[in-house]
């Protein structure tokens, strides 16, 4: 089988590429070793592969990378916790309900999740508040 723009993606033998589909041309297609399902011959694939030796290198994630991802993650954790609170302070009959000390503590907590982004460990080191 043909394929083309190999490279590893991590330090388990994992590769991405491109392959050569003969319905559909050129399509990408992860090629996990330890696969066993054989829709694709992974096994003559990495034959391939290794004759040829042309698959990039694994190129372990910089830490400013993994920050980046980190905290995009623990953004979409925060927002899915707004979703929560505005459910709450967003229903006016909800709201209308509630006590005067329980939706300060409501408006206190909302405040705290806006501000995870801006705590001195954010991304690595992140306090969660505590929901009233």
């Amino acid at each position: 089988m043909k394929y083309r723009n190999a490279k590893y993606i991590n330090d388990s033998g994992w590769v991405e590429c491109e392959i050569n589909h003969p319905e559909f041309g050129w399509i990408p297609y992860g090629l996990n070793p330890a696969d066993t399902d054989m829709t694709v011959n992974n096994d003559d694939l990495l034959a391939a592969m290794a004759t040829n030796d042309d698959v990039a290198a694994y190129v372990p994630p910089t830490q400013a990378e993994l920050d980046v991802k980190l905290s995009a993650d623990i953004r979409d954790q925060r927002d899915g916790l707004l979703l929560e609170v505005d459910a709450i302070a967003g229903n006016a009959l909800r709201w209308a309900d509630l006590g005067d000390t329980t939706k300060n503590a409501w408006s206190v907590y909302r405040k705290a999740l806006l501000n995870v982004p801006q705590q001195s460990g954010f991304p690595n080191d992140v306090t969660w508040p505590t929901k009233p």
